[in-house]
């Protein structure tokens, strides 16, 4: 009996926030790493974007207004994490706040000799456990789609805070997603290293696929790893092979095209 309600709501969803196959289109066109997903795969997003459009509840700030483009924009990559993992990986929040231009925000920070510290901080976007989920929308409306020639860092401010949504499911910013206690200790080993690598790199200046960002701490790693892996995966795959395999398996995807 409770399949069968389950069922109905979600056909109820599915059909209350069905996504034009127009504005469907110009999404993909806008993201073209969407677009070279399989014709399975956007079915599938799809279906998920209408069910996340149905369970969120976008606000904006400022005056800026929501549109149905908007909207599906952030649905649409928000939604390409979970295409494997399912929608209840983001149950832990609803509230979506958009914003037109990136937020300046005061922060207090006390360091080890209990000296207070404050300075402003330029955010694009901010997950918070429990939510809400701030964005902005130009920095969405800047994210690139580099060459998988892999010589521009990847920047996708949706998939980054939805990463790191992933990563506060077990309620810690840590680069650890919830994963089995059999998983958790190899994960850990893999992506430290990868991540101490990094940091040499982007200390000597060298050009990175990954956002010299992720070298401000393991959790910013892992977010900007994800956002190459989703964006730039044949990329990710030459330049950090054990980086994408660990997100392989966890998101349960392969996104990077056969040779």
């Amino acid at each position: 009996m409770l399949s069968a309600w389950r069922r109905w709501r979600e056909a109820r969803a599915l059909q209350r926030h069905a996504i034009p196959d127009e504005l469907w289109q110009l999404t993909l066109l806008r993201y073209p790493f969407l677009a070279l997903r399989s014709s399975d795969d956007l079915t599938e997003l799809r279906r998920l974007c209408s069910l996340f459009l149905a369970e969120k509840e976008f606000h904006g700030a400022g005056g800026f207004v929501v549109t149905d483009e908007v909207a599906v924009a952030v649905a649409a990559q928000a939604c390409l994490p979970v295409l494997r993992l399912g929608l209840a990986w983001y149950d832990g929040f609803v509230g979506i706040v958009m914003h037109d231009q990136d937020v300046v925000a005061r922060r207090h920070v006390e360091d080890e000799h209990g000296i207070v510290h404050e300075y402003d901080e330029e955010l694009a976007g901010e997950a918070m456990e429990g939510g809400p989920l701030m964005l902005s929308w130009q920095s969405i409306a800047a994210s690139d789609d580099p060459a998988e020639a892999g010589t521009d860092a990847v920047y996708n401010v949706v998939i980054h805070e939805f990463a790191h949504v992933l990563d506060m499911h077990d309620g810690a910013a840590d680069g650890v997603p919830p994963l089995p206690a059999t998983e958790r200790q190899a994960w850990i080993d893999t992506l430290d290293g990868a991540w101490a690598q990094f940091c040499e790199r982007v200390d000597r200046g060298d050009d990175t696929l990954i956002d010299p960002y992720g070298a401000e701490a393991v959790e910013e790693f892992f977010a900007v790893a994800v956002e190459a892996f989703f964006v730039a995966p044949a990329a990710l795959q030459r330049e950090e092979p054990a980086v994408y395999a660990l997100l392989r398996g966890f998101f349960r995807q392969d996104p990077a095209p056969m040779p």
